[in-house]
């Protein structure tokens, strides 16, 4: 039987404008909304392909998987083309093709600091209204109230941690002097914040189509109709099918990491990358971070900046009809999202190579460099913080660590990793049970309620989890011998006996009620990223640490909080060399690089130990989205011998998938048609036709989508007798895009004949079956195939066809047989 694929496809193919019928289609572009990541109109260089072996491709559909060998070819057609033709303006026209990934780099950068800077102070100003306003001005913050520190000029020369405002500032007033009232209306402020930052969410709700084999595509969006209503209408029959409601995806919830690693892996996720997207994103962090709850805003900064990518990447040609030149240009705005977040351009760069991005070359390494690069300085001159700093958590101890200390920061690697391991599988399990419960699956915004009161109920009682994420790892990371003794916690540790019960109570409460909240946050419906409560953690229990004699007595509790920190999320995250440079960027020490090195391998070794997959890769699990991760693969496929034959479809779905064309290249119009609705009741999407002559030999493939568009739009007034060119004995030879005329996918009235010829691929990979399995996941994952043909040993038969979507599903088989 064929395995079931889980319920994350979409349906039918947008119509694509081209040749004679390009403003009859243009006119149902204008009804549908094509905004799909992919979508763009068919240029010169896709009817140049027509014209070769490789074929013609229409625009991707959405949730469907990108040809990346296919459109490799298509940007050296444009790219021969524009250097080919003599002349001032075509000289010109290749100094502007060299310069715009760097153009578009910059502007990626610059864009993305501005928004940033908006979040970020609309984040300090409307957090602090839980506690009170600034009475000088309300739309401040109270760090901006209470200290010199202005946005939009230079910094101060003295760096002011919050905490050293003090509790008697008098342009700060609180809401009431009463515990009681003010915790009342601290809890209330959080709940109203938490209301509109998962009601803002609940505007991007988007419905899945659910497919299944042998049962179809389950999903019509309103848009789709339109489309089902044109196609129907053209060809004056239906070929599509019913349709009913699928899952359910709400764009702006969490990090957007998983989601923006399944679309640069080559899958078409629509609207995520949306303008409406984005600033429901910013919106929707403002109020979720605000609420206090155990979540950040830096996982949310890097979906905001694969938006600004996309929104400035289809602007440009280049990158807006090219999918695979698109998913550059977002791989390398990823970067300006943690750049602006941690105010780290350097790990930003490293973040985007490491942890999201599949096909990272060296150019794309550069233009993430620039466009990290860009945001850094646009943010700095913006100056959020009002230091006049890129340094978020400068911190300056004037101490060095021992060699004794090593067996420390090994300690507090080892806690980290168990602290990682431990979230990582207790957040999977309460996502696969709480949130299965009717009442919290079609209620999102009443989880955020319950969650939020949790929180602020849990968190206000501890003072040193009152505060906002970010000013509680800024206060923990405080250096005492410097920073003179106003700060909360040094008030504490500078007492002769040492620091109270009270205060370590703090301290180990901060870190469990730390891990305990944010297991039952992530995956809540707002905006949300794991960083920063991992750090706030790690900082928490590093902390502690840091009080034992031995240790508070040779070096400053703040380094041990400072390594803890990093090593409690990279039990989460698995992020090594990038979370290594942030570090050093966030505070700014180069002296402690070796021990968050040490902190950091030590946990993830750990962290893998209890769980092998990170919180992004449990999450994409969750969500559901068809993301191949070469490296987890290889290790699953290499636990026994496995071989290519193991993906061969059954004969009867063989038999329905394979046309033979005979010797003269056509099949009747009737067969193709009722080829084309048993593609369709597999739901797949993704699927398509193997051509076969000669008793088995593989000639060529067509995909669903341009067999749909060649009978329903192109064939829409043919009869069912007709014969369908297949393959044709001669093309015209115009590998030159402008050289192409009327070679088109076409009706031809003298011959009475359906002409499809150029949306065949004529050179399609093959494998034999007894290949091993390795040798298909490294094709996969490496050449980016859209589909694989599989060939009988010895003859070189057609025996079967694998695509994307159903090697992903077999591994996923794989992974749960080791569960």
């Amino acid at each position: 039987m064929a395995q079931q694929h889980q319920d994350d496809e979409r349906t039918h193919l947008l119509p694509t404008s081209f040749d004679r019928r390009r403003s009859r289609l243009l006119s149902v572009a204008a009804e549908v909304d094509g905004a799909s990541i992919a979508s763009s109109h068919v240029s010169k260089e896709e009817l140049a392909l027509g014209e070769t072996a490789v074929g013609e491709r229409l625009p991707y559909n959405d949730y469907t998987t990108i040809d990346w060998l296919h459109d490799l070819v298509k940007d050296s057609f444009r790219y021969r083309t524009i250097r080919s033709k003599p002349g001032l303006r075509y000289r010109l026209l290749v100094l502007w093709d060299s310069a715009e990934g760097w153009v578009a780099s910059a502007l990626i950068g610059t864009l993305t600091a501005c928004v940033a800077f908006l979040v970020d102070m609309a984040v300090a100003i409307v957090s602090d209204w839980k506690t009170g306003y600034c009475t000088s001005n309300p739309f401040r913050s109270k760090e901006m109230c209470c200290t010199p520190k202005h946005p939009l000029q230079s910094g101060s020369p003295q760096f002011l941690a919050l905490a050293d405002a003090g509790e008697n500032c008098k342009a700060w007033h609180p809401w009431s002097d009463n515990y009681v009232v003010s915790f009342a209306i601290y809890v209330a402020w959080a709940l109203l914040f938490g209301i509109l930052a998962g009601s803002v969410t609940m505007t991007t709700r988007a419905n899945l189509p659910a497919a299944s084999p042998g049962r179809g595509d389950k999903f019509s969006s309103e848009q789709q109709k339109k489309t089902d209503s044109y196609l129907n209408g053209a060809s004056g029959s239906s070929l599509s099918q019913t349709t009913t409601g699928g899952k359910t995806m709400y764009m702006a919830a969490g990090s957007g990491i998983p989601e923006i690693k399944t679309i640069l892996s080559g899958f078409v996720i629509p609207h995520f990358l949306d303008l409406k997207v984005l600033v429901v994103k910013a919106v929707g962090s403002t109020f979720a971070v605000s609420t206090g709850m155990c979540l950040g805003k830096e996982g949310p900064f890097v979906h905001i900046s694969t938006c600004v990518a996309y929104l400035v990447g289809i602007r440009f040609r280049k990158y807006r009809e090219n999918s695979r030149k698109l998913r550059e240009i977002l791989a390398a705005g990823c970067a300006s999202g943690l750049s602006v977040a941690f105010g780290a351009p350097i790990g930003g760069v490293l973040f985007a190579y490491e942890e999201i991005s599949t096909y990272f070359p060296r150019k794309v390494l550069w233009r993430a460099f620039i466009c990290s690069l860009f945001a850094a300085m646009t943010l700095r001159a913006l100056n959020p913080t009002g230091t006049g700093k890129l340094v978020l958590f400068e911190t300056n101890y004037g101490t060095s660590y021992k060699p004794y200390h090593y067996l420390v920061f090994v300690l507090l690697g080892v806690a980290g990793g168990i602290f990682g391991g431990t979230f990582c599988k207790a957040n999977f399990a309460w996502s696969r049970t709480f949130r299965k419960f009717s009442v919290i699956k079609n209620h999102p915004v009443f989880e955020v309620f319950i969650v939020v009161a949790v929180t602020a109920l849990t968190q206000y009682p501890n003072p040193l989890t009152r505060e906002p994420g970010d000013v509680i790892i800024k206060n923990l990371l405080v250096d005492c011998d410097s920073k003179g003794d106003t700060a909360y916690v040094c008030l504490h540790e500078s007492a002769t006996e040492g620091p109270d019960a009270k205060y370590l109570g703090y301290l180990v409460y901060g870190t469990l009620i730390k891990l305990f909240l944010t297991i039952i946050t992530f995956g809540i419906k707002v905006p949300s990223g794991i960083i920063i409560p991992a750090l706030d953690a790690g900082a928490f229990f590093g902390r502690l640490v840091g009080q034992l004699p031995l240790l508070s007595s040779t070096i400053s509790p703040g380094i041990f909080a400072m390594v803890g920190a990093g090593a409690f999320l990279a039990g989460v995250s698995r992020m090594t060399i990038s979370l290594a440079v942030i570090m050093f960027e966030l505070t700014g020490e180069l002296e402690f690089i070796v021990p968050n090195m040490i902190g950091i391998m030590v946990a993830k070794w750990v962290a893998d130990a209890l769980e092998s997959e990170s919180v992004y890769d449990l999450a994409q699990t969750v969500l559901g989205h068809p993301f191949l991760d070469l490296d987890a693969s290889m290790k699953l496929v290499a636990r026994r011998q496995y071989l290519v034959s193991e993906l061969i479809p059954p004969e009867q779905t063989m038999r329905q998938i394979t046309v033979d064309v005979g010797a003269s290249g056509t099949v009747q119009y009737g067969i193709l048609a009722k080829k084309l609705e048993q593609l369709k009741g597999r739901g797949l999407m993704d699927a398509g036709l193997v051509l076969v002559q000669h008793g088995g030999m593989l000639v060529g493939y067509l995909a669903e989508g341009e067999l749909e568009y060649g009978l329903n739009v192109i064939g829409a007034d043919v009869d069912t007798s007709t014969n369908v060119r297949l393959l044709s004995s001669s093309h015209p030879g115009a590998e030159n895009p402008e050289e192409i005329s009327s070679y088109t996918p076409r009706v031809s009235h003298d011959d009475e004949e359906l002409d499809l010829s150029p949306f065949v691929d004529r050179t399609p990979l093959a494998i034999c079956a007894a290949s091993p399995m390795e040798y298909a996941v490294e094709m996969f994952g490496k050449l980016g195939l859209r589909y694989l043909i599989v060939t009988e040993e010895g003859s070189g038969k057609v025996n079967g066809v694998i695509i994307k979507k159903r090697l992903v599903s077999w591994i996923d088989g794989l992974k749960h047989e080791g569960d």
